[in-house]
């Protein structure tokens, strides 16, 4: 078994897309204890900043070499909706995996946070994420129910073409603190909010390295080829092609209620005396 992501890139396959279709979601943090106060922690009343987050699996059939107990290699994780890097954010990450597993608590203490794993059976994993101290102090649970195998029965296993089962989700941070909010100034993997006026943040700590900077974002990662596009551009490109089709219905439609008003009127005149 292993503890880390190892799957190597194959063709140009499209994934098995398994599972409803992935759908927005936005979780709403509670609000911090009134500890804080003690803490000397200065809020930001009526403001939110939010998360954009992708958690789900990816799961590979392993054909020839598959086994009783070890038909499939899967990796389970919790990933920036454009893969950015979520160490910011989040501290650590703990998977629950099936009893039957050696060690089923396992904890990712630094992005990604994934695990990889070798199994045969379907389950449901709980994920805890823990936030760091100037984020939010309550940690958030998401539940994720691993797919191995293709939701169409019909459909054929293949070594190349994986299982994917993604959701998005916002996670939102009601009144965050300061030091938060002038710490994320700049991050791409947060939605901040407009400033009321006459408020001034202090400068963005720099990152003096490039690569620490990139250390968690996967998007080199080894599975990212699979990975769901939700991406605010796509959408919208989605959404007009939604609306082209919708346009040209409605035309068609209009030309055959046009012809059937045209043969109607022609039925009505050669029926008079």
């Amino acid at each position: 078994m292993t503890n880390s992501s190892s799957s190597k890139k194959q063709g140009q396959d499209q994934p098995e897309l398994s599972g409803p279709t992935p759908k927005s979601q936005r979780t709403k943090m509670g609000k911090s204890e009134d500890n804080d106060k003690k803490n000397l922690v200065k809020k930001l009343k009526d403001l939110e900043i939010s998360i954009p987050i992708v958690y789900g699996n990816i799961a590979f059939w392993l054909g020839k070499k598959a086994s009783e107990y070890q038909s499939h290699k899967w990796t389970v994780y919790v990933r920036g909706a454009s893969n950015e890097d979520l160490g910011a954010i989040i501290k650590r990450a703990v998977f629950q995996l099936h009893s039957s597993f050696n060690n089923p608590t396992r904890v990712v203490e630094s992005p990604p946070f994934e695990l990889s794993e070798a199994g045969w059976g379907e389950f449901e994993v709980a994920i805890t994420l823990y936030f760091h101290s100037d984020v939010c102090d309550k940690p958030l649970n998401l539940y994720h129910h691993l797919k191995l195998y293709p939701e169409d029965e019909n459909s054929s296993m293949s070594t190349k073409k994986p299982v994917v089962v993604e959701f998005y989700d916002e996670i939102v941070f009601p009144d965050p603190s300061e030091a938060f909010l002038a710490r994320m100034q700049g991050h791409p993997a947060v939605n901040l909010p407009r400033l009321p006026a006459g408020l001034t943040l202090p400068p963005p700590i720099p990152v003096e390295d490039a690569t620490k900077r990139r250390k968690g974002d996967t998007k080199d990662h080894s599975l990212s080829q699979w990975f769901t596009n939700f991406s605010e551009a796509d959408e919208l490109l989605q959404l007009a092609a939604a609306r082209q089709q919708v346009q040209a219905h409605i035309a068609k439609l209009r030309r055959q209620i046009s012809l059937i008003d045209g043969q109607h009127q022609q039925f009505k005149s050669s029926s008079e005396p």
